[in-house]
């Protein structure tokens, strides 16, 4: 979930054309909690789902961010709520409320789940990170337990969940040493299970849910930082799997950017339409633009060129799955910068959502509001 490749001046790369489409996108974005001006009533005309993360804790409780949950997007991710640590906190007793919550409102709402995540070194509960760390779980074991959670919660949500992230961020990026296989051998997972894990995994929830689209989710996979290495590994191994027979459907890109950062939206582009050539759709899984502001609480951008960049670059993350017929999906990683999760893991940086901190929408928005109401004469996409 983060790019850590650093450059030592801030990109604009296209903020000058940001200029000129920033005043015409905010021209037409005033009002924008009508239906026929939503996100997800413009994705809809080209059979695209825009989508957020969603903190379940919120919805209800929180008049405001439930009234854009509701009303702008067509998909909705559980943020933290489907994580291990959170539907098993205790092991063997499973609470799925939070989960459940998020599920309920999705169908009231005629929005479809992305479940998030199933395998993923990272918010495992403590009971198990401490019995594979003090020798009590053993390897042969570890495998038993992971199968049962991948088949206890994808049959819980069985005919409710739209796409699993079913393996996340499992590869090495181009600053790691990767295995042969281009794996990171430090992963929890492979390093105590091996490589065949990862198509284990995803039979295992194909058995669970046949008709649920099982994704491969990951950062850095379409050239963020500077290469291709990643991708290329990511590329292959998938093709591998695909002509095992194993039951990946999807590719999820997530799609964190940084304006300090320069970002080829021509690479991002092509390696997306590469994964769909494969035979797989793909996804926008986890969209959100960061850059340096002035504090955590207001988020003020401290370069004057941010305010550009950061639509700017949000649109081309967002023109480029428009652009490929198999992107079923455009998820923004969070509802409103006051919520999100930068702040707390890049110090000094924030302002990466498409609603500020107050909850207000951002020109970020009215640049993804223009580009959704420029393509929507002409359907693309099947959403599956």
């Amino acid at each position: 979930m983060k790019q850590l490749r650093r450059r030592s001046t801030l990109v604009a790369t296209g903020a000058a054309a940001a200029l000129l489409l920033i005043p015409a996108a905010v021209a037409f974005a005033n009002g924008n909690s009508g239906s026929d001006t939503s996100l997800r009533a413009l994705g809809s005309k080209q059979g695209l789902r825009i989508g957020t993360a969603v903190d379940a804790a919120r919805l209800g409780g929180d008049k405001g961010y439930t009234d854009i949950v509701a009303t702008q997007f067509s998909t909705v991710t559980a943020e933290n709520a489907m994580k291990w640590e959170s539907v098993e906190p205790s092991r063997g007793v499973y609470d799925w409320k939070a989960a459940d919550r998020l599920v309920g409102f999705a169908r009231q709402h005629g929005q479809a789940v992305r479940g998030h995540t199933l395998m993923w070194h990272n918010q495992l509960p403590s009971w198990l990170t401490t019995g594979v760390a003090n020798g009590s779980i053993g390897d042969a074991q570890l495998r038993d337990i992971l199968h049962r959670h991948v088949t206890d919660e994808v049959t819980h949500f069985k005919g409710k969940v739209w796409q699993w992230d079913v393996v996340n961020e499992v590869f090495a990026n181009s600053w790691e040493t990767p295995q042969a296989d281009g794996l990171n051998a430090d992963d929890f997972w492979v390093k105590h299970l091996g490589s065949g894990i990862v198509g284990d995994v995803f039979r295992w929830a194909h058995k669970a849910d046949p008709k649920a689209l099982l994704m491969y989710n990951d950062y850095n996979i379409t050239g963020e930082d500077g290469t291709n290495v990643k991708f290329q590994a990511v590329y292959d191994f998938v093709k591998k799997l695909r002509a095992q027979g194993v039951p990946i459907d999807g590719i999820g890109e997530q799609g964190h950017l940084d304006t300090q950062y320069g970002f080829d939206a021509q690479r991002y582009q092509a390696d997306l339409q590469a994964f769909g050539d494969l035979g797989l759709k793909v996804a926008v899984t986890e969209a959100d633009v960061r850059t340096f502001v002035d504090n955590r609480t207001d988020q003020v951008p401290t370069d004057s060129l941010a305010q550009y960049a950061q639509p700017y670059e949000f649109s081309e993350l967002l023109k480029g799955c428009e652009l490929v017929k198999q992107c079923i999906s455009f998820t923004a990683w969070g509802v409103y910068d006051g919520d999100s999760w930068i702040p707390d893991t890049f110090g000094g940086e924030g302002y990466g959502l498409l609603y500020d901190v107050n909850l207000k929408p951002k020109a970020a928005y009215s640049a993804l509001q223009q580009d959704l109401r420029l393509a929507a004469g002409a359907p693309r996409h099947s959403n599956g």
